[in-house]
């Protein structure tokens, strides 16, 4: 489903199927603005999505000011040596341009989708999905404060205060 990018609207690209089902298991809640919301297909690597995110949606966020994107990403449980200093999120966040890093939100598991699943119990990652979203309509922390995915808090408290006036009812 495409966006109306005249309003007030998050793009949400992720890394892999996994995190594509998540992330369309949160336009499951009903409490969802679901049109103002867009999954994109997946990117095929955490390396992908940033190179997917500059080459073709920066553009399209300088071109449409009220767009905001979600990097959905995996974390894989490790830092990367990047010149000894950078671990992977910040070496993403410095790849967003100064002007856009408001607007761009990396989120994701410690590890990944399927060790996030099988730690939760969950029965799919649509309903990972759907269980984020409850929080985030509630303004609780059961999902988000598990051990895989509380690293996230303080990007979604800033994500959720830039998206939930027009995301939730």
């Amino acid at each position: 489903m495409s966006v109306n990018r005249h309003q007030p609207n998050l793009l949400v690209l992720p890394e892999d199927k996994a995190n594509r089902q998540i992330a369309n298991g949160f336009l499951l809640e009903l409490s969802l603005n679901s049109r103002a919301i867009q999954v994109l297909q997946f990117a095929g690597g955490w390396g992908d999505v940033v190179q997917e995110f500059l080459h073709d949606y920066v553009p399209i966020m300088r071109k449409y000011p009220q767009t905001m994107i979600a990097l959905l990403i995996d974390f894989d449980d490790h830092k990367l040596n990047f010149s000894g200093y950078e671990d992977r999120l910040n070496y993403i966040k410095g790849q967003i341009p100064d002007d856009l890093k408001e607007k761009v939100f990396i989120l994701g598991s410690r590890t990944s989708p399927e060790k996030l699943k099988t730690a939760m119990n969950s029965k799919s990652f649509e309903a990972i999905g759907e269980s984020l979203a409850k929080d985030c309509a509630k303004n609780t922390n059961e999902t988000w404060g598990h051990d895989l995915l509380k690293h996230n808090g303080k990007e979604i408290r800033r994500m959720i205060s830039s998206v939930k006036p027009f995301l939730f009812y």
